[in-house]
């Protein structure tokens, strides 16, 4: 092959083509950047990367991606995981998956490394890509979930699947009594008036029927993927930080210790009246601690 043509574009595109045959699929994401020279010394910090949590989507993040730009100066990509949001669909979801796609959505970026935010199972996502591929991340910021399988509330999440998948709503209705027929329909299984309304922000229209975006058939059959962190033996000694809510039992006090087997160098706060839902019960104290964390000057 002539070395002048084998440029580095071509590389990470050969190298993106390949991963992508062993099943990783092409991720939706939105990037908020600058407009600043390339090189120039406010945007020569790596990009950060988030990802939500199960049943959300990248817009989740959109207010706090701006602010987290604007604060940082640095690149800030929110993504849809598989099976969420305008990501593809598949037939499988696991972490191991998951982490995988992002190593290939990195590739495609011609990234090397990153900092990761992930919420949930987006945290477990990023937890994941941590011990797999630690030298592609730069710091690891998880949000109100654990390594550790803990959280009773887990076995709430397979009913709510299961119940989602039994909505049903006539033809032609118009999108304001879509939402509130299948709030009604919600209100038999959920109780909680923000989480019924973070769900509904997965139902679409299609040709004049509503639907969901997320493709519940694949997660309701590998929930178990979800549900269960995967085992390593491997660790991540880079920095990390997990931010809890102080209202949820996602990252049990208790359990710092066995984190820090697989997390060294880890950092628990907890953010005062937050539950599960940390970054958008409490978005400014969230922010404070994320913030602290990813500008402060280390020696």
């Amino acid at each position: 092959m002539n070395s002048r043509l084998f440029t580095p574009k071509l590389y990470w595109k050969i190298f993106s083509d390949f991963r992508r045959c062993k099943g990783n699929v092409s991720l939706a994401y939105n990037s908020y950047e600058s407009t600043l020279p390339l090189g120039h010394p406010e945007e020569t910090n790596s990009p950060i990367i988030i990802m939500h949590g199960l049943l959300g989507s990248k817009t989740n993040w959109t207010s706090l991606a701006k602010v987290i730009h604007m604060k940082t100066k640095r690149q800030v990509i929110t993504i849809d995981a598989r099976n969420h949001g305008e990501s593809p669909h598949t037939k499988s979801i696991s972490y191991n998956e998951m982490a995988e796609d992002i190593m290939d959505l990195m590739d495609s970026l011609m990234i090397n490394q990153a900092t990761l935010v992930g919420h949930s199972m987006g945290g477990r996502t990023m937890m994941t890509l941590a011990l797999t591929e630690p030298e592609v991340v730069n710091q690891l910021v998880v949000v109100d979930i654990s390594p550790i399988d803990t959280s009773p509330v887990m076995g709430d999440l397979s009913r709510i699947i299961e119940g989602l998948q039994h909505i049903r709503l006539p033809e032609k209705l118009s999108r304001l009594a879509a939402k509130k027929e299948v709030d009604k329909q919600l209100m038999e299984i959920v109780t909680s008036d923000m989480l019924r309304q973070f769900l509904m922000t997965n139902l679409v229209e299609d040709n004049g029927t509503f639907k969901w975006r997320v493709n519940l058939r694949t997660i309701a059959k590998d929930f178990l993927n979800i549900v269960n962190f995967p085992k390593f033996e491997s660790r991540f000694e880079g920095e990390t930080l997990f931010i809890g809510g102080s209202r949820s039992d996602y990252i049990r006090r208790d359990h710092h210790e066995s984190i820090r087997r697989l997390f060294p160098r880890c950092e628990f706060t907890y953010v005062d009246g937050a539950g599960h839902w940390v970054h958008s019960e409490k978005p400014k104290e969230f922010l404070d601690e994320l913030l602290q964390f990813l500008t402060r000057k280390r020696s």
